[in-house]
């Protein structure tokens, strides 16, 4: 390879073909392939953190290849790169599909194809994973279920889709000009956004310096998709403010890792976010004056100099969960009349 992060894309090819087509051993065998025995990985709520492939297996992918007896990966995104503090990593974006035939984190199934977004980090260390950070969105799946039991999406709510483009899934080598031109636009455009509201109005974050006039953000289940500067203003940005007008005061207490690859930009932390409800607007959750973190992480790609579409993921689940709302318990009093159990039909030749 040419290049160590295009050689750290390569190593994760064994890992998504085998999870294209998912039966325990391939995959197992596959993740025992890239994953050091002690690499820490962080999921997201409910799973928490978990060490090295055997947990990772065995609490997170077990219990979805037996609801989803078709599970396959698709990826639309694979991009890798290297961080301001020196670490190597790769990010993976698109969704775990099956057929939903049996309870999954007590969501009911469906028996229909079911879609889960998911938006997963890989550092690397001399060729092997060490830790991997990851967002899948359940929510999401509840939704499709008929079963999320909170407040209704302010976005619109559908299966998300890959690069307009179609070249999502970058090959090398690496360009590392480009790529850090890509990381620095997110930078600078973050740095902008922050100025509002404490150092002025919406003006302040000169967002169509940054932002194509044809922007789409693709938000996580429960807030939604914003189609253009207007949209994702409306449908996040205004209500996400209006509840946490400190947010973006406390980055000396997270830690972000940027990296680019080409066009599109990534940046992941576990957390890398941290603000405080004090008022009303946001997802319909009251103001409880707590101070939360929130796990954020995004793909961008820039086209002509401008962010053409903004990849979101946010543990949405773990900021309840902060705010002492239990989804899940609130998702079994939602649909305690719903009969529990496996679907009583075939998927697929089985």
């Amino acid at each position: 390879m040419s290049d160590i992060h295009t050689s750290n894309k390569a190593a994760l090819v064994p890992m998504r073909a085998a999870m294209a087509d998912f039966d325990t051993d391939g995959v197992m065998a596959a993740l025992e392939g890239v994953m050091a025995p002690d690499a820490v990985v962080h999921m997201p709520h409910p799973f928490g953190d978990l060490l090295g492939p055997e947990a990772f297996y065995a609490t997170c992918y077990a219990p979805l290849l037996e609801a989803m007896p078709d599970l396959e990966r698709r990826d639309w995104i694979v991009m890798g790169g290297l961080d301001e503090d020196g670490g190597d990593w790769v990010g993976c974006g698109g969704h775990y599909v099956g057929t939903f035939v049996a309870p999954w984190l007590d969501i009911p199934p469906t028996g229909h194809l079911t879609h889960m977004r998911f938006h997963e980090f890989y550092r690397f260390e001399a060729g092997r994973v060490t830790e991997i950070q990851t967002l899948w969105d359940i929510p999401e799946v509840m939704m499709q279920a008929n079963a999320w039991p909170m407040a209704p999406s302010l976005g619109r709510e559908f299966c998300i889709p890959g690069p307009a483009t179609l070249d999502g899934i970058v090959q090398g080598p690496w360009d590392e000009a480009a790529s850090r031109a890509s990381q620095q636009h997110i930078i600078d455009m973050l740095e902008h956004m922050k100025r509002h509201p404490s150092q002025g109005g919406p003006e302040v974050m000169e967002m169509p310096r940054f932002w194509h006039e044809r922007m789409t953000w693709y938000g996580p289940a429960g807030i939604g998709t914003g189609r253009g500067i207007a949209g994702f203003r409306n449908w996040h940005q205004i209500p996400f403010l209006n509840g946490m007008p400190d947010r973006g005061q406390y980055v000396d207490d997270i830690t972000y890792h940027f990296f680019g690859d080409g066009p599109y930009a990534a940046v992941t932390g576990w957390p890398n976010m941290i603000q405080t409800v004090t008022h009303d607007g946001w997802m319909g959750i009251a103001p409880s004056g707590k101070k939360i973190t929130m796990r954020s992480l995004d793909f961008w790609r820039i086209e002509n100099g401008k962010i053409r579409e903004n990849w979101v993921m946010v543990d949405l689940l773990d900021a309840y969960r902060q705010l002492g709302v239990d989804v899940f318990a609130r998702l079994r009093e939602f649909n305690k009349v719903r009969v529990p159990g496996r679907l009583p039909f075939a998927v697929g030749d089985r």
